[in-house]
């Protein structure tokens, strides 16, 4: 045993020694000083320009155009408020434009058929009636809020029916909580947390009602009350009224919809709002939970914090979006978090096929209480969550990079508020802001 044990060894130590000899065979034979090797990431690193996004954003929006994604889901819904805010940061109407399309098909089909004209109607009946009769928030949340801020004339029949499901139809809590009984009675879910409280937040812009501010942060707060770890400053999945010992897995794409619920009711609420200090910090404390989660690719894992589950394409474009419209807001400090939003952007990128679909998304998942079922969840270009969250990503690091200037230094990204024009790898900051290289 003993011999065994020796020549064992003697291996082990041959092969470190022989790996080492290779290490540095490699690094004697370079040129480069050392702190200048070339890192092998596996996603790119380090410069990137607005044109690049804007053709990767190009990509996903001509593959949406030619796809048959459902026009009236949730996902889509999604999707087209991520239009019109690509629409605003490049100024190419062509994402507008599509927009409008697809509204004024919807708005076309439900007059033809309140009028029973059925010959008439380009919606297929499944998503007419999604449309129509909305049953869960899933139905009309998200596409209420983009036709609010759409804001046409034509579409406000439509908004008063999906606005009045959610504030009438969805089953609640005692509290005002969106509530469910599936799976289990009283289930909370993480995702009703964006499905309906953005829309309740953004309907005290469009109908001048301040009371819809003061009902979304009131449930805002409900929801943090019960969903939220501290001690991981990240969110549960799912609650269940009335258990004291909660079923807590961190799904990545849930704590996608609480992190853009922050900044949407940030964006919406008066500045004044006396909810406004709690619901920034909140932002602040959910930003630094992920960021120490964030993977060496950039990507977030499909369970945070399982570092053997999947990494995750939609909930790492949530992630990129609220980081760098936080960052722009001045919510977040850009110094601090603008490279964790372009890694994230970098990583994305890589999951853009050619043809313009978005790989590597979770499909539509519901709950468990187990992690086998989210560690096996199945991903395709299919799932239509990942394509809105992309180009609201694409659309706000286009704006990010008009606004802050990334340079690496030492080999390392880093944001500056003012352009860095010294060429030099390695340079220190000036006053005149051109920086003086390190000799």
């Amino acid at each position: 045993m003993k011999k065994l044990l020796l020549l064992a060894l003697t291996i082990c130590g041959f092969i470190a020694c022989n790996n080492a000899s290779q290490q540095a065979e490699e690094v004697n034979d370079s040129t480069t000083p050392l702190h200048l090797l070339k890192p092998d990431y596996k996603v790119p690193y380090g410069e990137l320009s607005a044109d690049e996004v804007k053709a990767d954003l190009d990509r996903v929006f001509d593959y949406c155009e030619k796809g048959s994604f459902r026009i009236g889901s949730y996902e889509w819904g999604i999707t087209y408020q991520a239009l019109l805010a690509a629409a605003n940061a490049t100024g190419d109407k062509r994402y507008e434009e599509y927009v409008a399309k697809k509204f004024r098909l919807i708005a076309e089909a439900v007059a033809a058929a309140q009028k029973g004209d059925t010959a008439s109607i380009q919606v297929e009946p499944a998503q007419l009636e999604q449309i129509m009769h909305p049953r869960a928030l899933d139905d009309c949340g998200t596409m209420c809020t983009a036709m609010m801020k759409f804001n046409d004339e034509s579409l406000k029949g439509i908004i008063d029916n999906y606005f009045n499901f959610v504030e009438n139809g969805q089953y609640r809590l005692p509290d005002g909580m969106f509530a469910r009984h599936r799976p289990q009675h009283n289930t909370v879910w993480l995702d009703d947390m964006y499905m309906g409280i953005p829309t309740v937040a953004y309907a005290g812009i469009y109908f001048n009602e301040p009371k819809y501010f003061d009902e979304a942060a009131t449930m805002y707060k409900n929801f943090v009350k019960r969903m939220w770890v501290p001690e991981k400053k990240i969110y549960r999945h799912g609650y269940v009224e009335g258990l004291a010992q909660q079923p807590t897995y961190h799904w990545a794409r849930a704590n996608g919809w609480a992190l853009l619920t922050t900044v949407e009711i940030l964006d919406m609420l008066p500045e004044n709002h006396s909810d406004r200090p709690f619901i920034l910090n909140q932002l602040q404390e959910h930003v630094a939970g992920l960021c120490a989660l964030q993977s060496s690719e950039g990507f977030w894992h499909q369970l945070l914090d399982r570092n053997d589950s999947y990494l995750e394409t939609s909930a790492t474009a949530i992630y990129c979006y609220s980081i760098a419209h936080a960052i722009r807001k001045g919510w977040l400090e850009g110094i601090t978090y603008g490279g964790v939003a372009q890694l994230a952007w970098h990583a994305i990128s890589t999951k853009i096929t050619e043809d313009g679909k978005v790989a590597g998304t979770c499909v539509g998942t519901g709950m468990a209480f187990d992690p086998a079922f989210y560690y096996y969840r199945p991903v395709s270009t299919a799932a239509a969550h990942g394509y809105g969250p992309v180009i609201w990503a694409a659309a706000e690091m286009i704006n990010l990079l008009g606004e802050w200037y990334p340079r690496t230094n030492d080999s390392g990204l880093h944001y500056y508020e003012q352009e860095q024009t010294n060429p030099a790898p390695l340079f220190y900051l000036t006053e005149d802001g051109k920086g003086e290289a390190v000799k």
